[in-house]
């Protein structure tokens, strides 16, 4: 796999990462079993994925356990990313929680459920509305000082935010979600990145899903299934982007691909700083994403998916 670096001077990682929400959070609990979502993030640092990629609100904190079990005795093999900023709860609704104590304290709950003693990469998950960013990002960068931290990220922000917080401390990646479906924000805030030698970790890089190709109706999803709340996958819009999704299988076909791998292949082509978050649950996507690494897009097939229409319904929150 080819590697970018975090940030100037940080950890090489691959270029693609595993983003290890969907294992314990939201997506049909009923099909959920740990014991796979463990073997399946062993079988991803295996195969040469070192960016793995969790937080404290995913699932009350569980997600982070399961993380931590996951990477016991490899510690050395994974550079481990997880976040706050965000208080989530067992059903999965999510409120902002970013006062400097709040921080601090969530530091030290991901530090105790991963058992480590320190996270590589610490994501600002959203900018809180009642606390100035630089409050949040100040009380972040104490606990780079204290050891705790080796490195900081920020969420989705405009360019002057980013510029704001950076005057406190640097950032080393900015995480977003960014697909063939969500290109918001790459206009300003990827030159940005380019600019600063700031990682973008591109979240959903597969439109949770659409972009795989699986889904085509909205009865495809599991009744527990916490899309089925979400506008882009109503019964209307999900028609519609399963028919964008065809498109994207065109280009696949060229390069006798899967709809997944050209998907990732196009955000690779963004830049070298970006590093695509995909997630699954099964070995066999594990092992489709990662080919994506090698599927090399010619200047008709950008041609081709510059021109794709936009996904019908918000993107997810």
């Amino acid at each position: 796999m080819r590697t970018t670096t975090l940030g100037r001077d940080g950890p090489v990682v691959g270029r693609l990462g595993l983003g290890a929400m969907g294992l314990s959070y939201r997506y049909a609990p009923t099909l959920r079993d740990r014991s796979k979502a463990v073997s399946l993030v062993q079988e991803a640092v295996d195969l040469g994925v070192n960016l793995v990629e969790t937080a404290g609100a995913y699932a009350a904190g569980d997600n982070e356990r399961l993380i931590g079990e996951a990477i016991r005795g490899r510690r050395d093999e994974v550079v481990l990313c997880t976040g706050g900023g965000l208080l989530g709860d067992a059903d999965g609704a999510l409120r902002p929680a970013g006062g400097p104590q709040a921080l601090r304290d969530a530091v030290d709950e991901s530090l105790r459920r991963l058992h480590v003693d320190h996270i590589d990469l610490y994501l600002l998950r959203r900018v809180d509305p009642g606390v100035p960013l630089e409050e949040s990002w100040g009380a972040l960068a104490e606990q780079v000082w204290a050891g705790k931290i080796r490195m900081l990220g920020l969420p989705v922000v405009t360019v002057q935010e980013a510029r704001d917080a950076e005057a406190v401390h640097e950032a080393a990646a900015m995480a977003a979600e960014v697909s063939l479906f969500t290109r918001c924000g790459l206009d300003d805030v990827v030159p940005y990145a380019v600019e600063r030698r700031i990682a973008l970790l591109a979240g959903a890089p597969l439109g949770r899903g659409l972009l795989a190709g699986a889904l085509s109706t909205y009865d495809d999803l599991a009744p527990d299934d916490w899309r089925r709340t979400q506008p882009r996958f109503a019964p209307r819009a999900i028609r519609h982007n399963f028919a964008l999704t065809q498109a994207v299988a065109q280009v696949a076909a060229r390069h006798e691909a899967t709809p997944a791998q050209v998907a990732l292949a196009w955000l690779l082509r963004l830049g070298d700083h970006v590093v695509p978050l995909p997630g699954t649950r099964a070995s066999y996507h594990l092992a489709e994403n990662l080919g994506g690494d090698g599927v090399r897009l010619t200047e008709q097939d950008l041609t081709d998916l510059e021109f794709l229409p936009y996904a019908a319904g918000a993107p997810e929150v």
